[in-house]
């Protein structure tokens, strides 16, 4: 007995050592730091030759910034601009206006009569791309790039600052740069698109004394009105975006990257915004994908978390998407489009059935249960009704889901039946159970959901369960023998049989890189949705301190690393974008699998928190959710075990000491 204890010992030891040195080595690695004001920063060594780029968007207009510096410290860079609302011929998933702008674009600034050259020292970042630069060595330069939050623009203000003794005469180049769309490629108008100076002219700088001027960039159609935009205002109207994100659905641990990423996060994922004509719609973004909807980034990946943030534009812009879905329901059960495109007029389903009933139901079941608004529950209804009807029509005879494809749209194969879909469609059935028993549906309607669940729980295990390469784990498909990071899945909808087999597999190398997890063994493809599904996963199953390591890993590459600070995409598909749904995707695996929130009806919940060994406590404060509540969970350690304390409004509800890993239900 006593030598296993030993063994034990040593061996937590050794965990606690290799995360440490892996944490150590990622820090001396990293090429941003944190710093207290709330934004990374990238103080730029001399001689460093670096590149990135980064979206960031508004109501009208969606920006990605390439910045860097080349080994003498210059500025690099461009600036496309994607105008959503400006749709161009075909009007088809892409028809977004976009244009780049490179150098060309930067006004000549001259000092004394020279024109300036700047040298580099600093990059920052917090929902606006800050540069910092000196000007022979005694004059400071400041840029602050950003979208406008209201309008179809975007604003690169500068400042410059004489911290010399002398007086020095700047002169700013009046300059503006045009494009116009062709008429007949465009959908409502010719559209113009301009950069253009704003406060340009020559002036006298004392010493200590500061100048700021502006770069607009703007796309309209020429029948409309030329904006003149105040740049304080739309620089303020920003930072209190940013801040707002700050402020709503607060994390706090321990460990300040995992913070701040979560920070960040919620600025991706609630930005990408657009006001159609159709209405507010929350889009992927990268370049691609605009004023459209998709079953599994809105509806799978975002609206569930959108419904707990208190953050109404993203709020209405989950139940726009489901009123679009809706649109499509047919008596006959032919599908719903994987995708509502061009402002709501069109569809893409290319890839046929990709599981998206099961994805829409899915996510519709948990954003109605988690707003806890009646009235918009049973507006959901119908919606979450039929897509259970469709899929329920799709279980073949093996008692599982069958689809065409899985959202990766036959990238990799899936066969008739693949577990992600099936998955998801157990979890949309205890869902639906819940929130009809809330809304008072037939008590035979419920009854044969929470029987269908258990049946598709015993199918999922008989038709997916299989050793695959040595692992008790699930096979993807009929078929499949290799290693899929989509085995993940069952355990973030509560299906823990395999839970040990899959964690090993997702961790091993066969399917762990250092940019998270690879689609499938053997390829070089990966996916942020299947790592970020793949870490709450394993959290939520209870294997926090391997999960831990890995998100800590994750964490500080996707924000201090090389290309920051947000989930991405794909690679080497779209290059690593940054998708605003993955962010989304990323908090959820603090709220849904550090935390194991999870809506159980209009006015209740489960919580299943796993407080790792390393950490004396963890807060997530300022939920909003079941018709506006404000819920705080505070969990700390006490003894061996951990100490949960509940505030509902300023009242503690609930004051528990329990087993970490243990799941509280609780009843508003």
């Amino acid at each position: 007995m006593e030598n296993q204890r030993v063994l034990k010992l040593k061996a937590k030891i050794t965990f606690l050592l290799i995360l440490l040195f892996s944490v150590i080595n990622l820090q001396g690695q990293n090429r941003w730091v944190i710093d207290p004001d709330g934004s990374i920063i990238w103080n730029v060594k001399p001689g460093e030759l670096h590149s990135d780029n980064i979206e960031m968007s508004g109501r009208f207009i969606s920006v990605i910034a390439t910045y860097g510096v080349d080994e003498k410290g210059k500025l690099q860079g461009t600036k496309q601009l994607v105008f959503p609302m400006l749709r161009t011929i075909p009007n088809d998933t892409h028809a977004s206006l976009t244009y780049v702008f490179g150098a060309e674009a930067e006004p000549v600034i001259k000092i004394n009569n020279r024109p300036v050259i700047e040298k580099i020292t600093r990059f920052s970042l917090r929902g606006i791309l800050k540069t910092e630069s000196e000007i022979n060595g005694n004059i400071n330069c400041k840029r602050e790039f950003f979208p406008s939050t209201d309008k179809p623009m975007a604003i690169e203000k500068f400042t410059i600052a004489n911290s010399s003794e002398l007086d020095i005469t700047i002169d700013i180049e009046d300059f503006e740069k045009t494009s116009r769309s062709h008429r007949e490629k465009s959908v409502y108008d010719v559209y113009e698109i301009s950069a253009k100076t704003s406060g340009a002219g020559i002036f006298t700088l004392h010493p200590k004394e500061s100048l700021t001027f502006a770069v607009i960039f703007t796309g309209y159609k020429i029948s409309d009105k030329p904006l003149h935009p105040v740049i304080e205002k739309e620089l303020s109207q920003r930072q209190d975006f940013v801040v707002k994100m700050f402020n709503s659905l607060i994390f706090t641990s321990p460990d300040p990257v995992l913070n701040r990423m979560f920070a960040f996060a919620k600025i991706r994922g609630m930005e990408s915004i657009y006001e159609t004509k159709g209405g507010l719609v929350h889009s992927p973004g990268g370049g691609a994908y605009y004023a459209a909807i998709w079953a599994n980034d809105q509806a799978e990946y975002a609206n569930p978390f959108f419904a707990y943030t208190g953050y109404s534009t993203a709020i209405e812009a989950g139940m726009v998407s489901w009123s679009w879905f809706s649109k499509y329901m047919n008596p006959g059960f032919k599908p719903i489009p994987s995708s509502i495109i061009a402002e709501g007029t069109g569809f893409w389903n290319g890839a046929g059935d990709r599981g998206d009933q099961a994805m829409i139901a899915y996510g519709a079941s948990r954003f109605a249960l988690a707003l806890g608004d009646h009235k918009a529950a049973e507006e959901l209804w119908p919606l979450i009704e039929w897509c259970i009807e469709y899929c329920k029509r799709k279980i073949n005879k093996d008692g599982v889901v069958t689809s065409d494809s899985d959202e990766l749209e036959g990238r990799f194969p899936s066969g008739t039946a693949n577990l992600c879909t099936s998955s998801l469609f157990y979890d949309a059935l205890n869902s639906a159970a819940y929130l009809g028993r809330d809304l008072g549906k037939s008590p035979k309607l419920i009854a044969q959901y929470n029987a269908m669940a258990k049946e598709l729980k015993s199918s999922i295990e008989k038709y997916f369960g299989a050793k695959v390469d040595g692992f008790d784990t699930y096979r993807y498909y009929d078929g499949n023998n290799v290693l899929r990071s989509w085995i993940c899945i069952p355990l973030t909808v509560g299906l823990f049989d395999r839970a040990k087999g899959t964690v090993d597999a997702l961790f091993s190398q066969k399917l762990w890189t250092d940019q998270g997890l690879l689609t499938q063994e053997g390829s070089e493809t990966f996916w942020d949705r299947s790592t970020l599904y793949g870490l709450r996963g394993v959290i939520a199953a209870g294997a926090v301190e391997k999960g831990l390591k890995y998100l800590t890993f994750y964490s500080n590459s996707r924000l201090l690393g090389d290309h920051v600070p947000y989930a991405v995409e794909a690679w080497p598909e779209g290059n690593q974008r940054h998708l605003s749904a993955e962010s989304a995707l990323y908090c959820r695996v603090i709220t849904e699998g550090v935390f194991g929130f999870r809506p159980t009806g209009l006015s209740s919940f489960s919580i299943t928190p796993q407080l790792p060994e390393t950490w004396k406590g963890m807060t997530l404060t300022n939920i909003i959710a079941f018709g506006g509540r404000k819920i705080d969970l505070l969990i700390s350690r006490k003894g061996s075990k951990i100490e949960i304390n509940i505030i509902v409004d300023g009242t503690r509800v609930r004051n528990s000491i329990v087993e970490n890993g243990y799941k509280l239900e609780i009843d508003l």
